[in-house]
């Protein structure tokens, strides 16, 4: 929840506490209401009074921020690169599960490496994982021809490694290398996991710029360079199409196994877009 819950009874909104637990805490006299499955029968027979077992509760919970740093992040037209946005949202998820009081780590990967953070309730560990998100980002890297796929893939295997059951897992991309293999791994994660999904675009990724004049603009991914032609009308319809199914076949492969999707524009302070929305929908 958003906000702290002033009492410790049941009512309708939900506690931060996660759950009876696993842990043994200690043995009580039975009241009216307790659940009759939790009954300590050992004890029971030896004081001749009915007892119950109480286990301790959970209150931290594990969270996982996924954080996509691979060549296509390093990408923006308006306010910020993606990835430079994509730090800034890591850092905010990082600082509010530390106000909850849950414990935070992460996986964050580029071209060529990638850094496992393990979960802590410390905000030490925050500090440590925002170190890390500065380490990790290369803007200056050299131009090569990567398999996307391949090192997304990867790093999702290494995360559905890492993060328990009922652990909360952000992934934080663009998503230009997610695949069928990589989906299936995700999917196996969102079994035992609460998965939420945030793509991080640019303005230039949904429709061309406007030109009242036709112009050649000349684009290069560090490999391979690219002519765009502004201002035909056909050519813009032709290309917002193009990327309007680019991103609906990536929304419809997470609604495929019912995981929550979100987008996040590079164009626009982070504070500015969570304004505009429920917070509690993002978080």
């Amino acid at each position: 929840p958003s906000r702290d819950i002033a009492g410790a009874l049941s009512g309708g909104d939900r506690s931060k506490i996660k759950g009876r637990g696993m842990e043994f805490d200690e043995a009580r006299h039975y009241q009216p209401g307790d659940d009759i499955r939790s009954i300590d029968w050992r004890v029971t027979a030896r004081t001749g009074k009915t007892h119950t077992k109480v286990f301790r509760e959970e209150r931290e919970r594990p969270v996982f921020v996924f954080t996509d740093f691979t060549q296509s992040m390093y990408f923006g037209t308006a306010y910020l690169c993606k990835s430079v946005q994509a730090a800034h949202l890591a850092s905010l998820i990082t600082w509010n599960a530390i106000q909850r009081g849950d414990k935070v780590g992460g996986l964050i990967f580029n071209n060529n490496q990638d850094i496992e953070l393990k979960p802590k309730a410390q905000a030490k560990n925050a500090l440590a994982l925002m170190q890390a998100l500065v380490n990790i980002h290369e803007p200056r890297f050299e131009a090569m021809q990567i398999d996307a796929q391949g090192i997304f893939l990867r790093a999702t295997q290494r995360l559905q490694h890492i993060a328990k059951p009922g652990a909360l897992v952000y992934l934080i991309s663009d998503f230009n290398g997610l695949s069928d293999a990589a989906m299936a791994v995700i999917s196996n994660i969102a079994r035992h996991c609460e998965v939420k999904a945030i793509l991080v675009n640019d303005p230039m990724e949904i429709s061309l710029p406007n030109s009242v004049v036709q112009q050649t603009l000349t684009i290069t991914n560090g490999v391979q360079r690219q002519q765009v032609n502004l201002g035909e009308a056909a050519n813009n319809l032709k290309y917002q199409s193009q990327q309007a199914s680019h991103f609906q076949s990536i929304k419809q492969s997470f609604a495929r196994y019912a995981i929550a999707l979100r987008t996040v524009s590079s164009a626009f302070p982070l504070e500015q877009q969570l304004k505009q929305r429920d917070m509690g929908e993002l978080l």
